[in-house]
C-alpha cells in the first residue's frame, strides 16, 4: 500500500528559520514530516523507515542561449549533492519488516552548514537558488524524503524548497569602506578610482570618483593629452565549471554610461564623478500584477548576482575606461558584490537578523527541542478517530465528536 506523504512547516511560518550565510542565526529548515494512507482512505501503510535529507542540484548548459549552439554544443551537465546530513527519523523495532501506521507525524530540523568548509563540500555554506535565462545554470533545492516499506519497496518524495544568502547585504560594515585604485599604461597619465560602497542590488546607484592626472616628470607630454570620453561599465563574468579541467568564460555588459569630456589635461589633474544605476527586472506584468513565480526559485529582481556554485561562478566588475589622445587609453577593472535585494530592503533585514540571532542563541544544535512525534498504529485502540472515523457496528462512519 502506497503512502501519502508530505512536508509541512511551523504553523504561520516559513520552512526556513534563520538567514543562510549569516552564521549567528543558525539557518534551519523546521517541519514535519506527515504520512498518511493514499488508498481506502483507512487502510494501514506499512512503513520500515522513514529519512529525510536537503538535496541540492545543480545543472549547466553554457550553449543554451543560443539556438545553434544548442544542439551542437556539449550537453547539459548536472550535480547532486546532500546539504548537510541525512536524519534517520523513524526505524521500526529489530526483528519486525515493517509497522501498520495509520498516522505518523514526524517532526525534524535540518541544519544548513555555515562554515567555509575548505574542500569539504557538505560543510560549505550552500549557493543561493537561481535559475539563469534560457537555463544555461541553475541551482535548486528539495526535500527529498525515503520512506522504506518492507524489504522490496522504497519511494522517493520531493519538495521543492527555494534557499537565499543573506551574506551579501550592501548595509553591512565591510561593503561600506572605500575602495580605490590606481592603474597607468604609458606613465604620461594616471587613471585613479575611489569607490564609496562595493556592494549593491537592483535599482541602486553606483558612483566612481575619478581622477586623471598628469606625471610631473613627463609634464611636456601630459600638456598634449586631451582627454576625449569615460565610460563606465558593468560588466558580469559567468565562468562554467570553474573546478573543472576546461573552465569557460562569458562576459555580459549589464549596464553602460558614457561621459564626453573633450579637454585638455589640466596641471592638477581632471576631477569628475560618474554614476549609473544597476538595472533591475520588473517583477511585475502590464496590469501591474505580481506573477506567481516557480516553486524552485524565489522572485528576484535581478536576472543574477554574486554567487559560486560547483558548476558555475558569477562575478561582477565595474570598468572604466579613459580614452585620450597623445596617450595610450587607460582601462581600469574594479570587481563589485551584486546583492539581489536593493538598499532599502537590505536595511529591513537587518533588524530580523538580529533578532533571529538572538533567537538562534537559545537553540541547541546537538539537541535541538523538537515537538513530540505522533505515530498511531493500526491496532493502536481508537486507532481511527485519528482519521476521523469510528466504527458502528462493522462499518466505518465519519465521527462526530
Amino acid at each position: 500500500m502506497a503512502a501519502f506523504v508530505r512536508v509541512s512547516g511551523p504553523p504561520n511560518s516559513n520552512f526556513l528559520v534563520g538567514y543562510p550565510g549569516i552564521s549567528a542565526t543558525l539557518p534551519r529548515i523546521e517541519g514535519k514530516v506527515e504520512i498518511r494512507p493514499s488508498q481506502g482512505f483507512s487502510a494501514p501503510v506499512a512503513v520500515s523507515l522513514v529519512r529525510i535529507c536537503l538535496q541540492r542540484r545543480e545543472t549547466i548548459h553554457p550553449a543554451a542561449d543560443n539556438v545553434a549552439k544548442k544542439h551542437l554544443g556539449t550537453p547539459r551537465r548536472e550535480t547532486t549533492d546532500v546539504v548537510g546530513k541525512e536524519l534517520l527519523l523513524f526505524r521500526c523495532p529489530a526483528g519486525k519488516e515493517s509497522e501498520n501506521v495509520i498516522v505518523m507525524d514526524l517532526p525534524f530540523v535540518l541544519f544548513i552548514p555555515f562554515g567555509r568548509g575548505g574542500e569539504e563540500t557538505n560543510r560549505r555554506i550552500p549557493p543561493a537558488s537561481l535559475q539563469l535565462p534560457s537555463r544555461t545554470a541553475e541551482t535548486f533545492y528539495e526535500l527529498v524524503v525515503t520512506v522504506q516499506q518492507g524489504a522490496s519497496v522504497q519511494n522517493k518524495y520531493a519538495f521543492p524548497i527555494p534557499l537565499q544568502r543573506y551574506d551579501t547585504l550592501s548595509t553591512f560594515g565591510m561593503y561600506n569602506r572605500p575602495e580605490s585604485k590606481v592603474v597607468t599604461t604609458d606613465n604620461i597619465v594616471t587613471l585613479a578610482i575611489s569607490l564609496p560602497r562595493w556592494s549593491y542590488g537592483p535599482l541602486d546607484p553606483i558612483t566612481v570618483y575619478i581622477k586623471l592626472a598628469p606625471n610631473p616628470d613627463w609634464m611636456n607630454k601630459a600638456k598634449r593629452v586631451t582627454i576625449q570620453k569615460l565610460t563606465l561599465t558593468i560588466e558580469e563574468e559567468i565562468t562554467y565549471n570553474p573546478e573543472g579541467d576546461e573552465p569557460t568564460k562569458k562576459v555580459n555588459k549589464i549596464a553602460r554610461h558614457v561621459q564626453p569630456v573633450g579637454t585638455k589635461m589640466p596641471e592638477a589633474g581632471y576631477v569628475t564623478n560618474l554614476g549609473l544605476v544597476f538595472p533591475a527586472r520588473d517583477l511585475r506584468d502590464p496590469e501591474g500584477i505580481v506573477r506567481r513565480g516557480k516553486p524552485s526559485f524565489p522572485q528576484y529582481e535581478c536576472t543574477s548576482f554574486t554567487t559560486q556554485s560547483t558548476l558555475y561562478k558569477i562575478e561582477f566588475y565595474l570598468t572604466i575606461k579613459a580614452q585620450m589622445s597623445s596617450a595610450r587609453d587607460i582601462t581600469l577593472r574594479q570587481p563589485i558584490v551584486i546583492c539581489p535585494y536593493d538598499q532599502q530592503a537590505c536595511k529591513e533585514e537587518m533588524d530580523a537578523i538580529e533578532q533571529a540571532a538572538k533567537d538562534a542563541s537559545h537553540v541547541d544544535p546537538n539537541n535541538p527541542m523538537l515537538p513530540a512525534r505522533v505515530i498511531v498504529l493500526a491496532n493502536d485502540h481508537d486507532s481511527l478517530r485519528h482519521l476521523g472515523l469510528c466504527m458502528v457496528g462493522d462499518q466505518k462512519k465519519p465521527l462526530i465528536e
